[in-house]
């Protein structure tokens, strides 16, 4: 089913490589959860809340451009 919704087979890729790519960005975009909350907190906001958003706003978007724009893209 999620193979022929994102034309796996005409990509020349398979859900095992599309899931070890998808770790491996995400690993490679970590660093952004402690980041951007330590750049924010020091304008007084509250770092724990910082860390909570940023983790949500990065999924939903990330999620967002996979589903609706089909497009291989983090955010």
């Amino acid at each position: 089913m999620l193979g022929k919704y994102f034309e796996l087979e005409k990509h020349k890729t398979s859900p095992r490589v599309e899931a070890i790519a998808g770790g491996t960005t995400f690993l490679t975009m970590a660093y952004i959860i402690f980041v951007n909350p330590n750049i924010l907190s020091d304008a007084g906001m509250d770092k724990n809340a910082l860390i909570a958003v940023t983790c949500l706003v990065s999924a939903i978007s990330t999620i967002a451009a996979g589903v609706f724009a089909n497009a291989p893209i983090a955010m």
